[in-house]
């Protein structure tokens, strides 16, 4: 196939058509320097995914203590069993900063002169899946917190328990890795919905804000053009008949969507408008022809985690496609 990413010369309707090899895209010497650095990030997206899916929280040890405050050893217990949880908590938001670091550094290769967009993502194919891959784990990552009310009811016992023992001037070693500045940014992160989400579309905006000379298209086309990249690969049967895995569609849905739900937290207008550059109707029917189970979560997303999907200038048929 030579190009990993096949530009076509048609343009139907202004929307790029390419076939964006998710699978084996390999770094070029140029890409070499960054890839590695948000490599290192990625290798260890799966196991902050499965230590996530393995949480099982405190409920009931909480429970108990706040049922028998005077019996001191089911205090205990319930202190001894978050405390861990807490340790796992600030791993995973530890990992949202550096995943936070990671993005950026790919903005800047795929967002700067002189290059498009497009001949951006065809240049750098490696970087363009690496960006792919954090949209990917960062939906898989808020899919699986959305699911477990735990992780903030561990998390508040746990601030309750510190700011009451610090009160009694109890000396806790755990203190030494979560101080009150790290619990303050922690139950912020946790409170949100969506804090993967949440963060990376920070970050995008912080890129856009602190990059004065760089215009706002370079970052906005950039995503718009990865989500049209992901849509026209999953409606057109030449494309992804050259997928080898069934995951691929599924890693394709959930990047198309990542970058819409980033798009429309970075541009004024947001995605859903007349103006956008992104086939809203286009990609929303995409998911819609995908076995309803595979796809609700992603269409949640689009719900209740865009910025824009309520405005006035969204059109009812999208606002009806979603609804």
């Amino acid at each position: 196939m030579g190009n990993l990413l096949k530009v076509l010369t048609r343009e139907i309707e202004n929307y790029p058509h390419f076939f964006l090899d998710f699978e084996n895209a390999q770094p070029t010497e140029g890409e070499r320097d960054v890839w590695n650095q948000v490599n290192s990030v990625l290798q260890d997206s799966e196991s902050i995914l499965t230590a996530l899916q393995a949480y099982k929280g405190a409920g009931q040890e909480i429970r108990d203590a706040i049922q028998n405050p005077s019996d001191l050893m089911l205090q205990e217990q319930a202190w001894n069993s978050v405390c861990p949880l807490v340790i796992k908590l600030k791993q995973f938001y530890s990992f949202s900063l550096r995943l936070e670091e990671a993005l950026k550094s790919l903005l800047q290769c795929l967002t700067c002169a002189p290059f498009t967009p497009t001949q951006h993502l065809e240049k750098e194919q490696a970087l363009a899946k690496q960006f792919a891959e954090i949209l990917h784990f960062t939906l898989r990552f808020d899919e699986l917190k959305m699911r477990i009310p735990a992780i903030q009811n561990d998390f508040s016992y746990y601030r309750r328990t510190i700011s009451r023992n610090r009160i009694n001037n109890m000396n806790l070693d755990i203190e030494s890795e979560v101080n009150n500045e790290m619990a303050n940014r922690m139950s912020l992160f946790y409170a949100e919905a969506t804090p993967m989400l949440k963060t990376l579309s920070t970050a995008t905006t912080n890129f856009v804000t602190e990059n004065k000379t760089l215009p706002l298209e370079n970052t906005t086309d950039c995503l718009s053009t990865m989500a049209s990249v992901c849509k026209v690969m999953l409606e057109t049967p030449d494309y992804s008949s050259r997928f080898n895995s069934e995951d691929t569609v599924l890693f394709c849905m959930r990047v198309m969507v990542g970058v819409i739900i980033l798009y429309d937290h970075v541009h004024p207008n947001g995605a859903f408008n007349k103006s956008s550059k992104i086939d809203m109707k286009g990609c929303i029917k995409v998911l819609k022809d995908q076995p309803a189970d595979k796809v609700e979560g992603l269409l949640n997303a689009l719900k209740f985690t865009t910025k824009h999907l309520n405005d006035e200038s969204t059109p009812k048929n999208i606002r009806t496609m979603l609804h």
